[in-house]
């Protein structure tokens, strides 16, 4: 992915969100070069991945599969004597044409609202003991509070501040419902891992791999330097 493509996407978010009337934290804004001058009081942001995360899942086809996400706040499971927060939040934007591929998380439970924009649409299915997709059996949901009960494979439509919790093993995937336009989506969810707890079937990668033809505008979570030896 070109870091122009990823700016691009960066800015396009930024003022979705704006438009919404949301304010970010000040880490959203930091520049490259002000990174540089973050000491270790800055080391929960880094340590778990706050901030920008923009992906194509290694596809380089971002129009088509992917989305840009902001990391507000989280824990860290492989560092919980440091960081004991059992929960994270998130902020997903998705274009009309954009796909979020199958998969599920093997320890995370989450919530996933649509807090405007468009309509998404969520496909679920239970997996297999094997970890395969089970493409037969009903799928148990939670929809704002309210239990529903549907056939495998079925789309979730979820309308703006509607809702869905999608617990651990279970397959998603989401988009755009055509003509609705971009979203910006909350997720609210025990610690998130990417690194460690996600399944996708069948398997893509998670982090873009990077052309640089431009200056990055801002460092995506996987970039931050390291504090600066005082």
């Amino acid at each position: 992915m070109k870091r122009s493509e990823i700016n691009a996407a960066l800015a396009e978010m930024e003022g979705f969100i704006k438009d919404m009337k949301i304010s970010l934290p000040p880490f959203c804004a930091f520049t490259p070069e002000e990174w540089k001058t973050k000491g270790h009081e800055y080391d929960e942001i880094r340590d778990n991945m706050l901030g920008w995360d923009i992906t194509d899942y290694g596809l380089e086809k971002f129009c088509e599969v992917g989305f840009s996400l902001i990391t507000l706040r989280n824990g860290n499971v492989n560092m919980s004597d440091r960081y004991p927060k059992t929960y994270a939040e998130k902020l997903i934007y998705i274009r009309e044409g954009q796909y979020s591929p199958n998969h599920f998380h093997w320890k995370k439970m989450e919530d996933i609202i649509n807090r405007g924009g468009g309509i998404l649409l969520i496909r679920v299915y239970n997996s297999l003991p094997d970890e395969g997709i089970d493409r037969d059996s009903d799928v148990t949901l939670q929809l704002d509070g309210v239990t529903s009960v549907v056939p495998a494979g079925t789309q979730i439509s979820l309308a703006p501040g509607q809702s869905i919790t999608i617990p651990p093993l279970l397959y998603h995937d989401f988009e755009v419902k055509e003509g609705t336009g971009p979203i910006l989506l909350g997720e609210v969810s025990q610690c998130n891992d990417d690194n460690t707890d996600n399944r996708f079937n069948p398997p893509v990668g998670r982090f873009p791999k990077i052309e640089e033809d431009e200056a990055p505008a801002r460092l995506l979570c996987n970039e931050y330097p390291a504090a600066p030896d005082t």
